[in-house]
């Protein structure tokens, strides 16, 4: 279903991110992991890929598996980097070919495996995101099954782009392009989230913006996330909720499935479009925080 389709359909969405898994031990992990999510009936699913050819096949494969094997409507991500436009619309085809719907299309960063080997990027046809879902409105145009256009947005600012002015005309340019939605990048501080709508707005962006979020489970996912999303804040109550925890795992935990579904609850009564969560291809932490919202599946939360 293309995803206007689901905005129009749903109040609000409620969506779940995987990454491709490198080994068949990591296939089987996933696939229980997502056999416990399904039920909770997500709008869709997105699967992330990697640049320079490091995990395109497996996002397909897994894409593909998810057509097939599951009722999850998939949102592959697809980025800009190593690509010529041969290249990207062969990949958009294959996707039409078994059903999918809709991609989320992003610049991409080089990993630094490539750029310690000295990638060139000066083959690659698109070199933003702007260029991507240029590209693939063109491709609707002019076929039978247009693809819906996911972007990525990023409320505490885009690490590459100081200049928040400049930020959030480059966010509209996407749209202005194409693009149907903004995933935003995971944060969490809420008023981040509804500073980032408001600006969206005055700017005269008009799509459904969904919002990131990624339950904290340790202290050491606490880094990873901020490496992951280059330098993510963490607001001082959150800290301190952390440190009262201590050394005690299972505590920290505890504070970030209680962070989280703070979180949700506050963007629900603030009318968020969406809530988009950074699975880490695990079930548990996302379950929890539903049961904590007092819901079964995504359904009652869409009204």
């Amino acid at each position: 279903m293309h995803i206007s389709d689901i905005f129009a359909k749903q109040r609000r969405t409620f969506s779940f991110e995987f990454f491709p898994p490198k080994s068949p031990d990591a296939a089987a992990a996933l696939f229980d992991a997502i056999r416990e999510l399904e039920p909770l009936k997500p709008s869709f699913v997105s699967v992330t890929y990697g640049a320079g050819g490091s995990t395109r096949e497996l996002t397909h494969d897994l894409v593909v598996r998810l057509k097939q094997e599951t009722s999850l409507e998939a949102v592959p991500h697809l980025t800009c980097v190593g690509h010529t436009e041969p290249e990207i619309t062969g990949i958009l085809n294959r996707y039409r070919q078994v059903g999918i719907s809709n991609v989320l299309a992003l610049g991409g960063d080089i990993p630094k495996s490539l750029a310690a080997a000295g990638f060139d990027r000066s083959k690659d046809t698109f070199r933003y995101a702007t260029d991507l879902v240029r590209h693939i409105r063109s491709l609707n145009n002019g076929g039978s099954s247009p693809l819906g256009i996911c972007v990525a947005g990023y409320p505490e600012g885009h690490p590459g782009t100081p200049n928040r002015v400049r930020e959030i005309e480059l966010l509209k340019a996407k749209v202005d392009a194409g693009a149907d939605c903004i995933v935003t990048q995971l944060f969490f501080d809420n008023r981040d989230y509804l500073d980032f709508r408001e600006r969206c707005r005055l700017a005269g962006i008009k799509v459904p913006i969904v919002a990131g979020i990624m339950p904290i489970v340790s202290i050491k996912g606490m880094h990873a996330m901020a490496d992951m999303a280059l330098g993510c804040r963490f607001p001082a109550a959150l800290l301190r909720m952390v440190a009262r925890a201590g050394d005690n795992p299972e505590a920290v935990r505890r504070v970030g499935l209680h962070w989280a579904t703070q979180q949700c609850a506050d963007l629900i009564d603030q009318e968020a479009d969406g809530i988009h969560f950074y699975t880490l291809n695990k079930s548990t932490a996302t379950r929890e925080v539903y049961a904590n919202l007092g819901v079964t599946d995504s359904t009652a939360l869409r009204s």
